[in-house]
């Protein structure tokens, strides 16, 4: 089972503003490339950060509106909330270290 809940609309602000701690938002596509390249990566992290961070899957495609609320103009995106406020953003394609860097620095 995968360790990167799927969330739409609906659910966003219970899983993700609500939440407490750390969540990693990834707002991506089924048609975009690299975003399907990430997914192991963000795998391998949410692995390795269970219990610790919470890690959500947005597709832009799916829900706009929150692609829009948080300003997603490019994918992949990871946006970094913690205690339901935006504490950092990272575009584009990332190994997963980077991924664990950016989630330490957050935690």
């Amino acid at each position: 089972m995968s360790k990167v809940l799927e969330v739409s609309t609906s659910e966003f602000e219970q899983k993700a503003i609500q939440a407490e701690g750390l969540v990693l938002v990834d707002f991506s596509a089924t048609w975009c490339g690299p975003c399907k390249r990430m997914l192991p990566e963000l795998e391998a992290a949410a692995e390795q950060f269970a219990g610790k961070a919470t890690f959500l899957k947005v597709d832009v495609d799916q829900s706009p509106d929150i692609a829009i609320q948080y300003g997603v103009q490019g994918i992949p995106n990871l946006t970094f909330l913690k205690d339901g406020k935006v504490v950092d953003v990272a575009i584009g394609l990332m190994p997963k270290a980077e991924i664990v860097s950016r989630i330490q620095k957050n935690l």
